[in-house]
């Protein structure tokens, strides 16, 4: 309930705005996905979310969730902690539930914001969910919500999603660290790729 009142808030706000949305339909209407996005603002999880019309739960850092106000506020938001700068168990087989459920999982490969805006290295996350599901990965672009309020807000402002990725050359190999990169890379090309359009 407080996420759909939250998503029609929000989407309004960023439909005044100007934000445009161009291919949500490539979603799958049903059954698991993987949202991998770049990640420039901390606007990001919040235009991802309100793009799609099927509920998409994020991981978000641990810090959010220390007080009982934060952990109340990110877990009605679909959000649950991971802890950042190591393997984090506990987060990792709550994303594999996730998706195991036939939910929609949203994932920032770069682990981190990008400040700078220049090309960084993915972490491995999104593509050994993948592999290990089997759930199609969905490329997404945030343009302009770097410089979105209170710095000012230029245009354009859009959300581009890819076609989605089916790994499934891969399904019987064994997942390793070169498996895992090439994966990362792909992955990270197709961001690129609707960056650039």
């Amino acid at each position: 309930m407080f996420y759909r009142l939250a998503w029609l808030i929000m989407r309004l706000f960023f439909t005044l705005l100007g934000l445009k949305i161009e291919g949500t339909d490539k979603l799958p209407a049903k059954g698991a996905a993987i949202i991998v996005s770049n990640h420039v603002s901390n606007w990001d999880p919040i235009v991802v979310g309100i793009a799609f019309k099927r509920p998409v739960y994020f991981m978000a850092k641990a810090e959010l969730f220390q007080n009982k106000l934060g952990r109340a506020f990110f877990t009605a938001l679909n959000a649950f902690p991971v802890k950042r700068g190591s393997a984090d168990r506990g987060a990792i087989r709550k994303a594999i539930s996730i998706l195991e459920e036939g939910k929609v999982l949203g994932i920032f490969p770069e682990g981190t914001r990008n400040k700078t805006g220049a090309s960084m290295e993915a972490q491995n996350g999104a593509a050994m969910l993948a592999l290990k599901t089997g759930a199609p990965v969905i490329p997404v672009a945030c343009i302009g919500t770097k410089s979105l309020l209170p710095w000012g807000w230029k245009k354009p402002l859009v959300l581009r999603v890819g076609n989605p990725i089916y790994l499934e050359e891969f399904k019987g190999q064994k997942i390793n660290s070169a498996l895992l990169n090439q994966v990362s890379e792909r992955i990270m090309q197709e961001i690129e790729a609707l960056l650039s359009k």
